[in-house]
């Protein structure tokens, strides 16, 4: 079993509902959904340059997967991340814009975000106690040779490369996309978040994923809003 704290929207947000079609998967309930149609993809190649966001679900990482500690339990976790959720509250991105990260595409803010940072510092801090450390195979799926100096320190010290000053805030869409398929997909892309990009995304939930055993698809555990633990969801 291993957790994550993420970005997520609610269930029924327009943001997360579009995705989740793009997806072709929603981690709230973990449901096959029919693929949002286009008429530069087809069906297949949309499924294989999904597969690894779909796996996932729609989110933003705060505190990347971690497997518990020895002598921590769910229940530890849990208490822990309603504390989390309480004591901080909710923000805007003034804007998001689709951009490109590598050979992949995502959702990001068109500015640096003082409320994002501090959200994510806060999140790898707060839930290290219950991070145990990672496996000699766990470093190497991470390609530490094509990691800098600092990116393979925080790996080490904090289970995840992008933390701190190397975060990135992104929504991934796509997985690798070939250089002769990037362009298309952009527009691909463009069209399908049109309704979000160049607009503010609230940020006042933040969700508790599990993923059951390696390689099963992340689900939503629970929900909650930025600013107060009394409406806590269960997904």
């Amino acid at each position: 079993m291993r957790y994550a704290i993420y970005f997520a929207p609610p269930a029924d947000d327009r943001l997360l509902l579009t995705a989740s079609r793009w997806l072709g998967r929603d981690a709230f309930t973990s449901g096959a959904l029919a693929w949002t149609e286009t008429s530069a993809l087809e069906r297949q190649q949309q499924m294989a340059l999904t597969a690894e966001p779909r796996r996932y679900g729609f989110h933003g990482t705060l505190k990347a997967p971690f497997e518990l500690e020895a002598g921590r339990s769910e229940a530890d976790l849990i208490a822990a991340f309603d504390e989390f959720a309480a004591e901080i509250e909710a923000f805007e991105i003034p804007e998001i814009t689709l951009d490109q990260i590598g050979p992949f595409f995502a959702l990001v803010p068109n500015a640096p975000s003082a409320s994002l940072q501090n959200l994510a510092e806060q999140a790898v801090r707060r839930f290290e106690p219950f991070r145990a450390p990672l496996s000699e195979a766990d470093i190497a799926r991470r390609n530490p040779d094509k990691l800098t100096q600092r990116q393979r320190d925080n790996l080490v010290a904090w289970g995840y490369p992008y933390v701190f000053e190397e975060f990135q805030f992104h929504l991934t869409l796509t997985g690798p996309v070939p250089d002769e398929m990037r362009s298309v997909m952009r527009e691909t892309l463009e069209a399908a978040f049109e309704p979000f990009i160049g607009r503010p995304l609230n940020i006042s939930t933040v969700a508790l994923f599990i993923e059951p055993q390696r390689g099963a698809p992340f689900t939503v555990h629970s929900l909650l809003p930025l600013g107060s633990a009394s409406a806590r969801k269960i997904a």
